[in-house]
C-alpha cells in the first residue's frame, strides 16, 4: 500500500487571505469538477448522487480511468474513495488548524492493481504519483486563491 500525507499553509504572504469557509467551498467545487484544481486530470463527470453529501464520479487521471465515491464531511474533510480502476483506495482533503494558521492536508492510501506491496515497482509508482498529487494540492490552493481574488475584485 502506498501512503502519503502532506499539508500546506492555506494563506501565504502576498496572496488573498482565504477563510475556512472559502476553503470548504473550494473543496466542494473540486469534488464536483476537479479539472480546474488537478492538472493531471483530463476528465471528471458526476455520474450518480446518493445524497447531498455522497456521490460518484468518473475521472481520467494520468491517462487512467477511475470511478470515485465522494463523501463530503462539512466543514473539514472530503474523501475520494476509488471504487473502480487500476489504483484503489482513498484520498482525503482535510482543512486543519486554527483560523490564523489554516492548513490543507492531502493524504492518500492506495493499492496498485497487479503490483506487489513493498516492491520496487510499487515504490516507482508511488514516487511518480506522489509528485502529481503534491502538484494537485498546490494547484487546489492556487485555484482557491484565484477564486478569492475574483470575489474581492467584484465586491
Amino acid at each position: 500500500m502506498i501512503f502519503v500525507t502532506h499539508d500546506l499553509p492555506v494563506n501565504i504572504p502576498n496572496e488573498p487571505v482565504i477563510g475556512r469557509s472559502d476553503v470548504w467551498d473550494g473543496l466542494v467545487l473540486k469534488a464536483d469538477n476537479a479539472l480546474p484544481f488537478v492538472p493531471s486530470m483530463t476528465f471528471c463527470e458526476v455520474t450518480a448522487r446518493h445524497s447531498d453529501t455522497v456521490f460518484d464520479r468518473d475521472i481520467e487521471f494520468r491517462g487512467e480511468h477511475f470511478t470515485e465515491r465522494i463523501t463530503m464531511e462539512e466543514p473539514h474533510r472530503v474523501t475520494f474513495t476509488r471504487i473502480a480502476g487500476p489504483v484503489l483506495g482513498t484520498i482525503a482533503n482535510e482543512i486543519e488548524g486554527p483560523d490564523d494558521d489554516l492548513r490543507l492536508r492531502f493524504s492518500f492510501a492506495l493499492v496498485v492493481t497487479g503490483v506487489e506491496g513493498g516492491s520496487a515497482g510499487e515504490q516507482k509508482y508511488a514516487d511518480s504519483m506522489t509528485g502529481d498529487y503534491l502538484k494537485a494540492v498546490a494547484a487546489t490552493l492556487a485555484a482557491m486563491r484565484r477564486i478569492a481574488a475574483e470575489k474581492a475584485v467584484s465586491a
